[in-house]
C-alpha cells in the first residue's frame, strides 16, 4: 500500500545565532564557516522538542484538516527528546490530547524521516491515520568549546500527516523509497557518552563526552557517495532518469556536500533545494523543512517528481520519490 503526506507542518525556534555570534564564542569566523559549510545562521531552541514537535504537529493537522482524534498512531524520528525515557513520541501524544493509540520514536539521525516514512507504509495497512513527526535539539548535544562542530548545528522540526493513498488524496505520494546502513561507521559520528556502554560520570561531563564528535572528512566522503548511490538505485528502481527528477531534496548537512553531489549527478543548481544558509544542519527535522518550504514557495506542485535523500550517524542513508 502506498502512502501520501497529505499535510506538513513546522515549526522553528524564534532565536537565531548567527556566525557573528558565534566569532565571540570560539576561534573562528563568518567567512570560515560560510566557505565551508554554507551556513549563515542557525535556529537555537530554549525549550524542549516536545514544544516544537507540538507547533509544527498541530500546524500538519490543520493543513490536513484532520482532528487529533483521527490520529491512529505516532511516530517521531529524533535523537533529542526531552528525556532519555520515555519516547518523544509519547509526550507529544500527551500533549495533542490524543488518546491510547501506538506512539513510538524511532533513531536513524539524519536519515530519521525516510526512515520513517518506510516505517509507516509498512504500518499502513493497520493504521491509515498516522502523525509523524522529525524534530531536534542538536543545540542540546551541541559542544560550544569546539569549533569543528559548534557551526554545525541547529534545531527544528517538521511534521507530516500520512494517509493511504486513495482515488481521492494522491497528492504527494511516496512511489518508492531507498534505505541503508553500514554500522562500522558508527564512530564518525557519535556521542560517546551518555548510554550504557560509558553511563554519565563525572569524567564524562568533565571530558564533554555528551556532545557530537565528528570526523569530519570521513563523513563528507561518504554522505556524497551513500547519497549518490541511493539516489541512482532508486532512479533505476523505476526507469528514471535524473533529467526526469523536478527537483531534489537533500539532507541539509553542508552545503559543499550538496553541490559535491549535484555535480556527480549531474544536476544543475537550480533543480536542488537548499536552505542550510538560514538554518544549519537539523538532522531529521532537515527534509521536512525543505518540502514545505519548496512547496510553499511554489518549486514543486501538482505532479512534480522529488527526489529526497539523506545521510547520517550510524552511517545510516536513504532516498525517497515523491509525486507530488
Amino acid at each position: 500500500m502506498s502512502i501520501v503526506i497529505r499535510s506538513l507542518g513546522i515549526a522553528v525556534p524564534s532565536r537565531v545565532l548567527t556566525n557573528a555570534d558565534l566569532e565571540k564564542m570560539v576561534d573562528t569566523s563568518d567567512e570560515w564557516i560560510r566557505e565551508r559549510t554554507g551556513i549563515r545562521e542557525r535556529r537555537i531552541s530554549d525549550e524542549p522538542l516536545s514544544v516544537l514537535a507540538e507547533k509544527a504537529a498541530r500546524e500538519a493537522l490543520e493543513n490536513a484538516c484532520v482532528s487529533p482524534d483521527d490520529i491512529e498512531l505516532i511516530l517521531m524520528a529524533t535523537i533529542t527528546g526531552d528525556y532519555p525515557l520515555p519516547a518523544a513520541a509519547c509526550l507529544l501524544q500527551e500533549r495533542l490530547g490524543i488518546k491510547e493509540v501506538p506512539a513510538f520514536d524511532l533513531a536513524a539521525a539524519c536519515s530519521g524521516f525516510i526512515y520513517g516514512l518506510a516505517v509507516a507504509e509498512g504500518l499502513s495497512a493497520r493504521y491509515s491515520t498516522i502523525l509523524f513527526v522529525s524534530g531536534e535539539i542538536l543545540s542540546a548535544v551541541t559542544d560550544y568549546t569546539d569549533r569543528s562542530t559548534c557551526v554545525l548545528f541547529g534545531d527544528g522540526a517538521g511534521a507530516a500527516v500520512l494517509t493511504v493513498a486513495d482515488g481521492n488524496i494522491s497528492r504527494r505520494e511516496l512511489v518508492d523509497y531507498v534505505i541503508c546502513a553500514d554500522g562500522t561507521g558508527w564512530r564518525h559520528i557519535h556521542i560517546p557518552a551518555g548510554g550504557s556502554a560509558e553511563p554519565p560520570t563525572e569524567r564524562t561531563i568533565s571530558e564533554r563526552l555528551h556532545y557530537i564528535k565528528m570526523t569530519g572528512r570521513d563523513v563528507f566522503k561518504n554522505a556524497v557517495k551513500r547519497m549518490e548511490e541511493a539516489i541512482v538505485e532508486l532512479l533505476k528502481r523505476n526507469n528514471l532518469d535524473i533529467s526526469g527528477v523536478d527537483l531534489i531534496v537533500p539532507h541539509q548537512a553542508n552545503a559543499r556536500i550538496i553541490h559535491t553531489l549535484c555535480e556527480r549527478l549531474g544536476v544543475a543548481k537550480e533543480k536542488t533545494y537548499i536552505n542550510i544558509d538560514r538554518y544549519g544542519n537539523t538532522s531529521a527535522a532537515s527534509i521536512p523543512l525543505a518540502l514545505y518550504e519548496a512547496e510553499r514557495d511554489g518549486l514543486i506542485g501538482a505532479g512534480s517528481l522529488v527526489v529526497a535523500a539523506s545521510f547520517g550517524a550510524g552511517y545510516t542513508w536513504g532516498a525517497a520519490l515523491f509525486r507530488w
